[in-house]
């Protein structure tokens, strides 16, 4: 099985966004301080199950479907969409606002993708769509569980 080139980059690109994103979440996760400590803590641990569960999806669909993913440090370093997150502590409202930015960035990223590899490939967009459906949904969260100030 030969994969286009059209599904091998979405592909790609949600394997290092994903990857990007649980880092970015559990740098985060340790970093966070400040009221409402707790609620994102734990908001923050299943975001990060999540982005492992769903790179390792999309890792090996691409290896089903004939590609060869790249996760190497370097290449989610040079490639992933999202925005740098500081280092040190990191107060809870900027956490709450950096971790949704860069969860609805990903999910924009693979809906970006999802007509030109749905007309190559129903089940790569598919997978496409139910991970991206996920991530908005926890942006929701990560709005709603915000302190208000």
């Amino acid at each position: 099985m030969s994969v286009s080139k059209v599904v091998e980059t979405a592909l790609q690109q949600a394997t290092v966004d994903l990857n990007a994103l649980a880092l970015q979440g559990k740098q985060a996760h340790w970093n966070i301080v400040g009221t409402g400590f707790r609620s994102l803590h734990l908001l923050l641990d299943e975001l990060v199950d999540f982005s492992r569960t769903s790179y390792d999806e999309f890792a090996e669909r691409l290896v089903a479907i004939g590609g060869n993913p790249d996760a190497r440090a370097n290449t989610i370093a040079n490639t992933a969409s999202l925005s740098p997150i500081d280092p040190g502590p990191i107060g809870v409202d900027k956490a709450y606002a950096h971790m949704e930015e860069a969860v609805l960035r990903v999910a924009e990223v693979m809906k970006s993708h999802i007509d030109a590899v749905d007309a190559e490939d129903h089940l790569s967009a598919d997978l496409l769509i139910s991970t991206a459906r996920e991530l908005e949904k926890t942006a929701w969260m990560l709005r709603a569980e915000r302190p208000v100030v």
